[in-house]
């Protein structure tokens, strides 16, 4: 069973007016995948995660970040957290594993207000993405072939440009790769590819 992954990010500053315009810098560094494109979903949390949300929204089809994140700017408290997903492509296998294909993966956004749920923007990230489960990452349930050796190393190699667009292009000036096992990917991946050859 895999880990859900996630990348905390950290920036000089979050204050209040921030909050927004970093989080688009965030959102615009998304591949977003053609079939699924742009901003698919935003929802405000106040206080903490046990608070009922301000606001959901979907967006069918999805909105460009500018526009899912104006659509919560009257809601702006430091507060709040402001949640956004997104999907971007990655390889998956067929449920034969006989074949890969790109399909649209979740990626979540939270941007935690400075005083949301006891300063968890402290400890999670200023922002915080969910990937979903590291096993598009790693895909240790299959057999590994060169087809499937190739569509992981481009998985994780979307993953790993991601973060670095973050942070050269967002401004971000700290970042955390984890998972909830708090096993470290890269050397699971390392270690899932000594396994096959």
């Amino acid at each position: 069973m895999g880990d859900s992954l996630y990348l905390s990010l950290w920036f000089p500053s979050f204050d209040e007016a921030e909050i927004l315009p970093r989080t688009v810098g965030v959102l615009r560094q998304i591949p977003f995948s053609p079939v699924r494109g742009g901003v698919t979903y935003s929802a405000i949390q106040p206080v903490s995660w046990s608070e009922p949300t301000v606001l959901e929204r979907r967006f069918r089809p999805g909105v460009s970040p500018e526009e899912a994140v104006a659509d919560v700017a009257e809601f702006l408290h430091d507060d709040y957290a402001y949640v956004f997903e997104a999907y971007w492509d990655l390889w998956t296998p067929s449920q034969a594993a006989e074949k890969w294909v790109l399909e649209p993966s979740l990626v979540r956004l939270t941007a935690h207000g400075l005083e949301f749920e006891e300063r968890a923007a402290e400890e999670s990230g200023h922002i915080q993405i969910d990937f979903g489960l590291d096993t598009s990452f790693l895909h240790e349930e299959i057999e590994f072939t060169s087809e499937a050796e190739r569509n992981v190393r481009s998985n994780v190699h979307k993953l790993v440009e991601f973060t670095t667009k973050v942070e050269k292009n967002a401004g971000a000036t700290g970042r955390l790769l984890w998972s909830e096992s708090e096993e470290n990917l890269a050397q699971k991946l390392i270690t899932r590819l000594q396994r096959s050859q």
